[in-house]
């Protein structure tokens, strides 16, 4: 499995939730809505999920072991610290 192609929509007001990104899988499958939350350690992903009958919110999309959640997960951050530097940048040419 590849992920191809890392697209991250910033989230403009103060708070945890600081983007929301959709991945294509092998140029074939994307999942959207995976969100990257500030928590006490650092940055973490969030896959989609959904409200449950029961008020519990469930995964509708994840990976189903650890090493293929980490990948996602340190593709995703490695895609979103790039889009912060291009931010930066271009911030900083039109100063």
């Amino acid at each position: 499995m590849q992920i191809t192609d890392v697209r991250v929509r910033k989230v403009a007001k103060e708070g945890k939730l600081k983007a929301v990104v959709s991945i294509t899988i092998d140029e074939e499958f994307v999942v959207h809505d995976i969100k990257v939350i500030e928590g006490e350690k650092g940055l973490f992903i969030a896959m989609p999920s959904k409200k449950s009958m029961d008020g519990e919110y469930r995964d509708i999309a994840h990976p189903i072991n650890s090493g293929t959640r980490e990948r996602i997960q340190s593709t995703i951050l490695e895609r979103y610290e790039q889009s912060l530097e291009e931010e930066d940048e271009t911030a900083a040419e039109e100063a």
